[in-house]
This record gives structure tokens, C-alpha cells and sequence, in this order.
């Protein structure tokens, strides 16, 4: 066979012969290996915190921080249902003080293209840097959602809304956002 393959005669001749196989070569990709993994696995068992909505607790209120997307099909962990509801760290939270037009069950047109624009702003406001999540007059509404205020900086992110007419201030019923 090595009158064919006479690379191969020469390797199994060497070996034979004692001489030392060139695998030096591989050393540093596997020592590179191994220290890729011991950080991947530092970094996802001892700070997978980095990955997660992080919330520091004070008296009354929580100061919060995610990265926000628009909420799809699938899981519903930390994203943007519409102008005035996100998902949070295991919870559906509704805005307490603002009412914002439909993007599902919307009544006309103008309706949804306002409601688009709310939560694309909202999805903005919430991206933009931490926040405090206050309580409402209910903790939750008769859908299972959490009420809160949503402030950043002691100014509420509802009230940004409704000062960009996205929004208006929740009263207590719902009005319709259709003309005629």
C-alpha cells in the first residue's frame, strides 16, 4: 500500500519507527477552546442576570430595565402588546393612567395607524432607560394585568403619550377614538 499512498507509508514509518507525531500544532486551538467555554459557562451560570430584566426595590416603587421588543406569537416575556400594555418580568402590566387607541380590536383606520404610533413610542420609551413601575389605586385590573404608573426620572411615560396626542388620560371609561 505505501508503493501507492507513499505519504501514508512514511507516517505509519515514523510512528512505527517512535518518532513524535506533529500535534503541537493543535495546542493552541484547544487551550483557546477551552477558555472560550469556561467563560461562556462563567458568564451563563453567574451572570446570566445581564440577560434578564434587572429590578432594584426601594419603599414603594421598583426601578426596572429590559430590553423591550414588540410582543409576537410565540413567548411573551419582555415586550410592547400595544400603547398601553408590555409584558415585564413574568407580568402583563397595564399602564394605569392612560388609555391608548386599539391595534386588535380597532374601530376604523385612524384608529389603528394612532394605536400602531403609540406602541412604537411606547416601545421607544420603555427601550430609552431604566424605569420605575409605581402602584396605581388596584394592583390589577379585572383582565389579571398589573396596574402601574410607569415613570422614568419622576415623569410619567403615559403623560408623554398623551402630551404627543397618542394617548389620553385614563378616567375611568373607555371612549371611542373613531370620528362619527
Amino acid at each position: 500500500m505505501a508503493e501507492y499512498f507513499p505519504r501514508i507509508g512514511a507516517v505509519r514509518n515514523r510512528a512505527r519507527a517512535g518518532q513524535r507525531q506533529n500535534t503541537d500544532r493543535f495546542l493552541p486551538v484547544v487551550a483557546a477552546a477551552l477558555l472560550v467555554a469556561a467563560w461562556g459557562g462563567f458568564v451563563l451560570t453567574d451572570h446570566a442576570d445581564i440577560f434578564q430584566p434587572t429590578r432594584t426595590e426601594t419603599a414603594s416603587t421598583q426601578t426596572e430595565r429590559g430590553v423591550f421588543s414588540l410582543c409576537g406569537s410565540g413567548k411573551r416575556t419582555t415586550c410592547v402588546v400595544d400603547g398601553d400594555t408590555f409584558h415585564f418580568g413574568g407580568d402583563t402590566v397595564r399602564i394605569a393612567d392612560i388609555d391608548t387607541p386599539e391595534v386588535r380590536d380597532y374601530k376604523c383606520a385612524a384608529e389603528l395607524k394612532r394605536g400602531q404610533q403609540a406602541t412604537a413610542r411606547l416601545l421607544a420609551l420603555m427601550n430609552a432607560g431604566p424605569f420605575t413601575l409605581e402602584p396605581a389605586d388596584r394592583d390589577t385590573d379585572r383582565y389579571g394585568r398589573k396596574l402601574r404608573i410607569v415613570t422614568r426620572n419622576g415623569q410619567s411615560l403615559g403623560q408623554v403619550l398623551v402630551a404627543e396626542g397618542l394617548a389620553r388620560t385614563w378616567d375611568g371609561a373607555r371612549h371611542p377614538w373613531c370620528q362619527g
